[in-house]
This record gives structure tokens, C-alpha cells and sequence, in this order.
């Protein structure tokens, strides 16, 4: 016994023919090590079980439905080795989320044996977060309590997913705000937000003072859940806090509140910056932008240094205007509505830093009149390339979801796909009708101008899990190949990879087709009675 443990460690990492030894006796030999470390080895202290976990009363998944979850779950945990996304096959990966929004619309809960490979995939994509987690439930919560890689979930769980837990509220929650880690912390901020907007601020505000600057940030962002003029004199106090992000943050925040006084002062200093020049033959917008950054301003959450090619004025500016309310420049510039203002024009190159502030603020403030004006008509020639500061998807996102597809798809039926992958992003799944027929009538014309499917591999996948799955029969005619000599359709180049991706594309839909038919067949409490199949038109 006089070998030691790391001795054996070495001769296994050198290789027998390099240290005296048959592998047969290190093997032997690390076997009596073995039992010997753990012989020395003492008992845990026993632990309390844990309290039973809620009852969760919703209906459990259909037993197809139940075998689909599973496979899904094991084809992500497979990861890259396993079917392989360029297989013929659907990508079934990529069909989770859209799995999980459609059972939660049934009202479905998750079997308990399946809880811990749905919440791992959570962890490892946080898209599938708010899916994942309303599907789990309370049994996904009181699991998350056990084990720390899943704290996220106490975090991140929908406010309707379980009743709060004991430690959320009285003396467990003072307790678990005064001592406990930073993502418990963080967990009991936003779910007490959620359930008590005002008691989450009264918490927030009785260790403020003493949290570090990073920490403040984040408990900061908590505030955005149910954000409220309530809030307000709690975002003014922050406004003086020693973390210039901090700082930031809050005046962010106070932003998005039209009728705050931080509101109000951003808009007399953006007044006093931009106003209408009637003097010469057409009505034209003037800038004089600020010549500093004044105290009151950097208190306001307005940075003074711009980031590298930006000048300091312009920068200023573009901060002054986008907090700014939108409600007054249709005052400030005499005309009736967002679109005559977006029409004027602004003299001596202020354009770009003017649109673009007005870009952010009908973001920040999800005003559907100011973007529908900035992004203009469809149809129109998009914006010169130095434009770089209108982003249509950005906007698209404040219009209703209707509106947003029908311009997308106006977008693509004039301008082709090479622009729309970002737009089509932001569009409700499944595409309405005519969004899903601009872009298969767009990958169409690419075929027959001579194009190769994986320049829009992109957008192909997309389509596999964007377009209505009624409308797969009506994409067969796309995968019959031209009269050749060869009749199988060998050596038709192009076309033939086309009927590939357009059969692929076919399978995918048939199967989401097949994933909502098994989610039907139960007996959910938001069950529709049937499938809806709208009326679908052709296809080009």
C-alpha cells in the first residue's frame, strides 16, 4: 500500500510502457484506492425532506402529445450529433417553442417525469423560458427551489404559473431579501413585483442604499414589470445615484412615463432645440442643438461623452429628443398629425439625428401613429444606405400584428427577400395569408431566375416554422421538376435542390400539422373543437 493515489493517477496519464506497471495490476491497485478514499469518506448531515409539491389541476397532455414533448426534449438534449439540421428531415428543435405556445394555449400541464429535461432546456435557451415554464407550472417552481441551476426559473416563471411560495411573502421574504443569494433575491423582486408592484418597491427601497451599483441595475430593470406613475418619485431619487448606468436606467424608465416631470423637462430642452422656420417659401424644421451637457442634463440620465465617431452635439440631441414625449411636436410644429411631421423638411443635414431620436422614442413609447410615419409606405424605395438609423423591424414591432404583416409583405412583393429576414422576425406565427404568399411567391421567382435554395436557408427555415400548416398541399406543385431527359430529375441543377428544400419545407409543415391534431385530440379546458382552415388561396 505504499503506492499513493496520485501516483497511480500519473502512471494511468503516462501509459504502463512509461511507468513499471501491467495495466491489469494499476487497475487492481485503483480499485483497492478507491474503496479505501471512500471508507474515509463521513456521512452527509441528514437534511429535512422538502414539503410536497403543489397540485397543479390542469389536464394532463394527450398521450401522443405526451410522447411528442419527450422526443422533442431528447432530440435538444441530443444537441448537434443528433438527427443533424440540414437532414431531410424537420429540425425538431427548432419546433419546441412553437410545441410549447400551442399546449399552453389548450391549458395542458406537463408530466412530472418530464419536468427536469423541460427545464433544462430552458436553461440552455432562454427563449424557451416563458413556454417552458407556464407548461411546468408550480411543479417547475418547487423543483427550481431544489436544485440551483434552475433558479432562473423562480426569476423568470409567468406571475399566473404557481401561487406565490411561502418565502415570498412576511417574514421568509424579509428574511430571503436580507440574507439570501442574488439570484434568490432577484427571484423574490420580480415575482413579488408581478403579484404587488408597490410592496416590490417598498422591498427595493429598504436596502437601496446599501446594494452595490451592479446589483441596483438589476433590481432597476425589475421595475419595468408594471412600470407606473407610482414609481415615480422612486426613479427621481435614483436619478442622483452614485452608478452612472444606474442613472441611466431610471431616466429610461422615467421616460417611458409621458406625464413624469423628468418627461416635462425633456421636452422644454428638446423645444428649445428644434422648432419650424416659416420664413422662406416652404415651412422647414431648424435644429440648434445643445453647445453643452450641463449638469441638470447628465442628472436626467443624458451621457455627455459620445461613443467614438459621434459628435458631441448631435449625440446630445438625439438623447434630449428621444425621451422627449411625442404628444408635442405636433404643437411645437404646427402641424396635425405624426405623418406631416415626418414630411417636413429639416435644414442643414439634421435629418438623420432628428428621425432617428423619433425612431427611438416611437420604440421606447409603442406609438403606432409615429412609426407608421417614420417607416413610411412599403412599397416606397427604401431609405439611402448612409440611412442606417431607420431600422423598420425595430419600428414594426409598435404596429398591431395585422398591419406589421401586411406591410411585410407589401416590403417583399416589391424589394425581394434579400432585406426582409429581420422584418419577418417580428410577425405573428403562423403569417397571415398574405405574408405567407409573398414570401413563397419571392422564393418561387428566385427559383425560376436560376437561384440555389441555401441563399435563403434562412429564410427557408423560417418559412418551415412561420407558414400555416394548412398550406402544405398547396406547395406540392413547387416540388415537381421540369420534363427531362434524365425523369427522375437528376442533372436538372437548381430546380432539383429546390424540390429538395420544397419537400423538406412540406414535411415540416405536415408534421406541425400532426403535432396540433395531437394537442387537440385531449380535452383542455381551451380546447377549440376542431382545426380552423382558412381560406388559402393559391399559390403562384
Amino acid at each position: 500500500m505504499s503506492t499513493t493515489w496520485d501516483d497511480l493517477v500519473t502512471t494511468a496519464l503516462l501509459g504502463t510502457d512509461r511507468r513499471p506497471a501491467s495495466p491489469g495490476a494499476l487497475l487492481d491497485e485503483a480499485a483497492l484506492r478507491t474503496v479505501q478514499r471512500r471508507a474515509a469518506l463521513l456521512p452527509a448531515a441528514p437534511r429535512p425532506l422538502p414539503e410536497a409539491a403543489p397540485e397543479d389541476v390542469r389536464p394532463p397532455l394527450p398521450e401522443a402529445a405526451r410522447r411528442r414533448l419527450a422526443l422533442l426534449l431528447a432530440e435538444r438534449a441530443a444537441g448537434p450529433g443528433g438527427s443533424g439540421r440540414r437532414g431531410g428531415g424537420p429540425d425538431l428543435t427548432e419546433l419546441l417553442p412553437q410545441w410549447l405556445a400551442a399546449a399552453n394555449d389548450h391549458g395542458y400541464r406537463a408530466p412530472a417525469d418530464l419536468l427536469p429535461g423541460l427545464l433544462d432546456a430552458a436553461r440552455a435557451r432562454s427563449d424557451l423560458r416563458p413556454g417552458a415554464l407556464a407548461l411546468g407550472g408550480p411543479g417547475a417552481l418547487w423543483l427550481a427551489r431544489l436544485n440551483p441551476q434552475w433558479r432562473y426559473a423562480l426569476r423568470d416563471a409567468p406571475a399566473s404559473s404557481a401561487a406565490p411560495a411561502a418565502t415570498d411573502t412576511g417574514e421568509g421574504a424579509d428574511q430571503v431579501w436580507q440574507e439570501g443569494l442574488f439570484a434568490e433575491r432577484v427571484a423574490l423582486l420580480t415575482s413579488l413585483r408581478r403579484r404587488d408592484p408597490a410592496a416590490a418597491r417598498e422591498l427595493l427601497a429598504t436596502t437601496w442604499d446599501r446594494e452595490r451599483a451592479e446589483d441596483r441595475l438589476m433590481f432597476l430593470d425589475s421595475l419595468r414589470d408594471g412600470l407606473s406613475p407610482a414609481d415615480e418619485p422612486f426613479l427621481e431619487g435614483a436619478l442622483t445615484d452614485r452608478g452612472r448606468t444606474v442613472r441611466a436606467a431610471a431616466a429610461e424608465l422615467l421616460s417611458a412615463l409621458p406625464a413624469s416631470a423628468l418627461a416635462g423637462r425633456m421636452a422644454e430642452r428638446a423645444r428649445a432645440c428644434v422648432a419650424l422656420d416659416r420664413t422662406g417659401g416652404r415651412p422647414t424644421v431648424v435644429v440648434e442643438a445643445p453647445h453643452e451637457c450641463d449638469a441638470g442634463m447628465r442628472r436626467d440620465g443624458v451621457v455627455a461623452k459620445p461613443p467614438a465617431g459621434r459628435g458631441e452635439r448631435s449625440w446630445w440631441l438625439g438623447q434630449l429628443v428621444e425621451a422627449a414625449p411625442l404628444g408635442i411636436w405636433c404643437e411645437r410644429l404646427g402641424v396635425a398629425g405624426a405623418a406631416e411631421a415626418v414630411a417636413l423638411p429639416v435644414a442643414d443635414g439634421w435629418r438623420p439625428d432628428l428621425h432617428a431620436a423619433w425612431c427611438r422614442a416611437a420604440v421606447r413609447q409603442e406609438d403606432a401613429e409615429w412609426s407608421r410615419a417614420l417607416l413610411g409606405p412599403a412599397a416606397s424605395p427604401p431609405e439611402p444606405t448612409g440611412a442606417s438609423w431607420l431600422d423598420p423591424a425595430k419600428l414594426l414591432s409598435a404596429l398591431p400584428p395585422a398591419e406589421r404583416a401586411g406591410w411585410v409583405a407589401e416590403f417583399i412583393a416589391t424589394h425581394g427577400l434579400s432585406e426582409a429576414f429581420r422584418l419577418l422576425g417580428v410577425c405573428a406565427v403562423p403569417w397571415a395569408e398574405p405574408l405567407g404568399r409573398a414570401v413563397v411567391d419571392a422564393l418561387d421567382t428566385a427559383r425560376e431566375a436560376g437561384g440555389y435554395p441555401w441563399s435563403f436557408s434562412g429564410v427557408m427555415g423560417m418559412a418551415e416554422r412561420c407558414l400555416d400548416p394548412d398550406q402544405a398541399d398547396l406547395l406540392e406543385a413547387l416540388t415537381v421538376l421540369p420534363a427531362g431527359p434524365e425523369g427522375d430529375g437528376a442533372g436538372h441543377g437548381a430546380a432539383g435542390y429546390w424540390a429538395e428544400a420544397y419537400q423538406r419545407l412540406i414535411g415540416t409543415l405536415r408534421l406541425r400539422a400532426t403535432m396540433r391534431r395531437e394537442l387537440a385530440d385531449g380535452s383542455g379546458p381551451n380546447a377549440k373543437g376542431g382545426l380552423r382552415r382558412p381560406d388559402a388561396g393559391r399559390w403562384r
